[in-house]
């Protein structure tokens, strides 16, 4: 059946607003072209639009044509402030944005634990206010929250998960009642940073791929026909907790040592960089990303990977950086070629900080052992926003709750 005037109305708005998202401010004459409405339509999109205050004059376009210029139409973005704030075990980072997406501030801050949960959400919420404020935001109409941990698919808040610290729960509830009439969006820090990566980065020509999170801790982030998949639970992706060959034990229902984990995660790369002999020639306190930066410049041959530390040779430090990168691509594929066995997504993205460290040095090693290890075929791409990918997505997943209600 034929829509409706009032339903042919709205996708017609909706359309023109998705355009003027991705491409900016528009004339109604491109208006009008890239959405195939007629002139009229489109006129009374742009005064329905105009009067409803979504959109505003932005300008007028610079075409050298007779006549006046036309009008260019933008949308008013100052009708919603979002803010993004990425979780982690040591502090908190915060990006507050106009409902377009730019940025008007940003700030983090070092969390210690150890000061108590009080304390510690006390501080991540003033973050967020100093920043609200920094922005002339006096209200912010959604939050996106990137945090460590799984997410309750019937109540979307962050579960109850051993080893992460108290004051992550606390903080959501926090921000509910310091923030009154904000909307809260949790999402786990692996999803946001596959969904970044697909709209900005690495897999953004691709609607089916895997992201491997390689930091501190290790996850996946599985994206099927474009759509994220979060499992029954809210756990698909915890692939720290995948049992595979190498490790000392296997793991269990509270803890990912004996998983894969064991083999990838950052205090498993340190230790296999000082047996690879190749710790101290990173610099000191490089951690597990700099270490794996400083072994891609030895390889590649600039020697950019970092300081190169007392006791580096010469001459044997691209081969020992070689070794290096080839043992972490041994390991890596345990958890790639087992993913790519059960789900086939034909894209693997090495993300976090780790991955982005590793560029295409390790993306190429993990594929070709990919290839000898499993029928099917699977490219290998190495990250293009690392570690702030999760904020990205964070504030992502906020513009995008914000325009659905805005738009609806």
């Amino acid at each position: 059946m034929p829509a409706s005037p009032s339903t042919a109305r709205a996708i017609n708005d909706r359309l023109a607003l998705r355009l003027l998202q991705q491409e900016g401010p528009l004339t109604a004459g491109q208006l009008k072209q890239l959405t195939g409405l007629s002139r009229p339509t489109v006129a009374d999109l742009v005064e329905r639009l105009t009067a409803s205050g979504l959109i505003e004059m932005a300008g007028e376009s610079g075409e050298q044509r007779r006549g006046p210029n036309a009008r260019l139409y933008g949308i008013v973005a100052d009708r919603a402030y979002l803010a993004a704030l990425d979780v982690r075990l040591e502090g908190v980072s915060v990006v507050v944005s106009d409902l377009v997406g730019r940025v008007l501030a940003e700030a983090s801050v070092p969390i210690d634990g150890a000061s108590g949960t009080g304390p510690a959400v006390e501080q991540a919420v003033a973050l967020v206010e100093r920043a609200a404020k920094e922005a002339g935001a006096e209200h912010l109409h959604t939050v996106g929250v990137g945090a460590p941990g799984l997410i309750d698919p019937a109540t979307g808040e962050l579960r109850d998960t051993t080893g992460l610290p108290a004051w992550h729960r606390r903080l959501v509830a926090a921000l509910h009642e310091r923030l009154p009439g904000t909307h809260i969006v949790v999402e786990n820090e692996t999803n946001l940073a596959a969904l970044a990566e697909q709209r900005d980065g690495a897999a953004h020509d691709r609607d089916t791929f895997v992201l491997f999170w390689l930091g501190m801790g290790i996850g996946a982030a599985v994206v099927l026909d474009g759509a994220l998949r979060r499992g029954a639970s809210g756990g698909a992706g915890e692939i720290g907790f995948l049992p595979v060959p190498g490790t000392r034990g296997f793991p269990s229902a509270t803890d990912c040592e004996g998983g894969f984990h064991s083999l990838a995660g950052a205090a498993a790369v340190l230790e296999l960089a000082r047996e690879c002999g190749v710790l101290g020639r990173s610099g000191e306190g490089a951690g597990a990303a700099g270490v794996v930066r400083w072994a891609v410049g030895e390889v590649s041959g600039g020697g950019a990977g970092g300081d190169v530390g007392v006791g580096a040779g010469a001459g044997d430090g691209g081969d020992l950086a070689a070794g290096f990168l080839d043992a972490l691509a041994d390991r890596l594929a345990l958890g790639v070629a087992s993913v790519v066995a059960l789900l086939d997504p034909g894209c693997v993205v090495l993300g976090g900080e780790v991955g982005q460290a590793g560029g295409g040095e390790l993306a190429v090693r993990v594929a070709e052992r990919i290839t000898r290890m499993s029928p099917l075929p699977a490219e290998v791409r190495p990250s293009v926003l690392g570690g702030a990918a999760v904020l990205r997505g964070a504030l992502l997943t906020a513009q995008d709750g914000a325009q659905g209600e805005l738009f609806g």
